[in-house]
């Protein structure tokens, strides 16, 4: 994964805020594993925290020791840490602690259900160093040995595991779009002259994974450009270097591939190394059949051998006889016969999207005040802001009770007269029971604008019991929208076990709105599920979830699961003016499809 290595990073690495949470989120891993006093873990989580959190760059403020001190949390031991990591690349007592705790005891704490302490145990009593250890011990019994780990709980975990072990060395896009975004920046600055730089692969296909980065581009001098980008600042390692293509490890330890081609070429070389292979072979299968060899450099004449050189991928589709196909649906999945018959969808676009339904504030577990979340909102050009702050069952995020949930609505209000150039709208993320039932009582919930449903807790539910579960959720007409459905967090938890159509009929027949969460560490719906629940008539909203200030330009992470999932502006009902969104919230619950179904998109 990128962010730390095994050991502290090297003295040559410029460390982000990131890497600096990482150390310190690690060191109160191991604390609690040693069995550390829980005051001591906790000043490194908290510090962990605060520069998650951070508005600069740590690494700018390190020499600065009273502004380190101001920083709340940031004590002496901290403060010499923090300045020892800026100064020297390396933590000797991070290192030092690693070296005394068993192997694996931060991989598997990464396992939900696996803490330290259990971690811990489980490499001293069972010698678990690994996640594939891990899955071993499970399959065979050994980890039922350990306290409090019931066949249930095993079995449980390895739901997770097997989740974890799928998505093998790929990482998050969340975490890869911004690095990238970071390597094309500094390409630019290092070779002013570079031109059409970009990334091709399934980063451009919008996967929610990526294994790694492959990246284009054109110039007058390419070995000028592949001098730069193996010298960038930012690489730790070079794999290869050639006259036009190089391949590097950068510090945060993404692999990335860079290729430099002539103008000329440049649009077959993006359309060739976009993908995917299955959705080329198509294309290559279709310009065989017009006489033509489609490759990177062009498309050549099998007769005569000359190249047709294209300006652009339209024209290479055009070509084909094809409309263009964007990149998030070039997957074989039917995108081409749907082309050839004229039936493509317009794709939903991050311009579309007028309102934001999913945000927190301090209230709850939110990092900032309503106002400056709303502000924010507004600098991100949503018209309309739903301020969803959790339910009172949320323990864990602050959730608040009925008497807080009537001032938090009229602090909304409030704040929906003092404004102007954004509307808000009251709402909460209630968490829906085990049972189905709402945790507000329906006087209270009829109150608001907004109702999200989501699921927090027994997320071990079986098949049958999740499912009557949440149907039981969107009967109750006060519930809006199911909220993240699947409950994954990408590489970390699996998702619940549930039946998919199942929900999506139930959807349709009381009206409820299923939510693409933009979150990154979610992207929940996936692209399949979105797919899949087009076809059975359901109508969505796409929410960022933000905590944050900066999460509400997530959007396009959210937008771009909708697209791979084939999802077109009139399923997405926050992509209405906001008058019309008014009009549809205060639409009785189950005529709401039918709204959707009759209102006219183009106007």
């Amino acid at each position: 994964m990128p962010g730390m290595p095994a050991t502290s990073p090297n003295a040559n690495t410029r460390l982000q805020n990131r890497d600096f949470a990482k150390v310190f989120s690690d060191i109160a891993t191991l604390l609690q594993a040693r069995g550390d006093s829980v005051f001591k873990t906790r000043a490194y989580s908290r510090a962990a925290d605060a520069i998650d959190n951070m508005q600069f760059e740590l690494a700018d403020a390190a020499s600065d020791e009273k502004r380190l001190r101001a920083i709340p949390g940031f004590g002496d031991a901290i403060v010499s840490k923090v300045q020892e990591l800026a100064e020297t690349g390396s933590l000797r007592f991070f290192d030092n602690l690693r070296a005394e705790m068993p192997p694996g005891i931060l991989e598997i704490t990464q396992v939900p259900g696996i803490g330290p302490k259990t971690a811990m145990r489980a490499a001293v009593d069972l010698g678990i160093d690994s996640r594939e250890a891990l899955k071993a011990s499970i399959e065979s019994g050994e980890l039922e040995k350990l306290p409090r780990i019931s066949n249930k709980v095993a079995q449980n975990i390895l739901r997770h595991l097997n989740s974890r072990i799928s998505q093998g060395d790929r990482i998050p896009i969340g975490t890869v779009l911004p690095e990238a975004e970071r390597v094309m920046d500094a390409l630019r600055k290092a070779v002013p002259g570079i031109r059409n730089l970009t990334c091709a692969g399934s980063l451009r296909r919008h996967r929610e994974t990526i294994g790694d980065v492959d990246m284009l581009c054109s110039a007058d001098e390419p070995e000028a450009v592949m001098d730069a980008f193996t010298s960038l600042p930012i690489v730790s390692d070079v794999m290869s270097k050639g006259a036009t293509k190089s391949m590097v490890v950068m510090d945060s330890g993404l692999q990335f591939d860079l290729r430099v081609v002539p103008d000329a070429a440049f649009a077959a070389t993006l359309l060739y190394f976009t993908g995917s292979k299955e959705h080329g072979i198509r294309l290559r299968d279709r310009a065989n059949k017009r006489g033509l060899s489609l490759n990177e450099y062009g498309a050549k004449n099998i007769e005569t051998d000359e190249v047709e050189e294209f300006a652009s991928e339209e024209a290479i589709y055009r070509r084909l006889d094809l409309p263009y196909i964007p990149p998030e649906i070039r997957e074989d999945s039917g995108e081409i016969d749907a082309a050839e018959k004229d039936e493509l969808p317009q794709l939903v676009t991050v311009k579309d999207v007028r309102g934001d339904l999913h945000s927190h504030t301090d209230w709850t577990d939110g990092r900032f005040p309503m106002e400056e979340m709303v502000g924010a909102a507004k600098k991100a050009g949503f018209e309309y802001l739903a301020i969803t702050d959790h339910s009172k069952s949320a323990t864990i995020a602050g959730g608040l009770s009925v008497e807080k949930l009537t001032e938090h609505n009229e602090a909304v209000r409030a704040l929906d007269k003092k404004l102007k150039g954004i509307r808000l709208f009251t709402g909460t993320e209630m968490d829906i029971r085990a049972d189905g039932s709402m945790d507000y009582p329906d006087d209270a919930l009829a109150e608001l604008d907004i109702v999200l449903g989501s699921i927090h807790s027994s997320m071990d539910q079986d098949r049958k019991t999740m499912t009557a579960r949440i149907i039981t959720a969107m009967e109750n007409e006060n519930l809006d929208i199911v909220a993240h459905l699947t409950t994954r967090l990408i590489g970390r938890r699996a998702p619940v076990d549930l039946d998919f159509d199942a929900i999506c009929r139930s959807a349709v027949e009381t009206g409820t709105l299923l939510e693409i969460n933009a979150s990154t560490q979610r992207l929940d719906l996936k692209d399949t599920h979105i797919r899949r629940a087009i076809d059975i008539g359901v109508y969505f909203s796409i929410g960022t979830d933000s905590h944050r200030l900066h999460q509400f330009a997530d959007l396009h992470y959210g937008v771009g699961m909708a697209r791979r999932g084939w999802c077109t502006r009139d399923r997405v009902v926050n992509t209405l003016p906001h008058s019309d969104f008014t009009k549809f919230i205060s639409t009785p619950k189950a005529d709401r499809y039918a709204f959707m179904e009759n209102y006219d998109h183009k106007s």
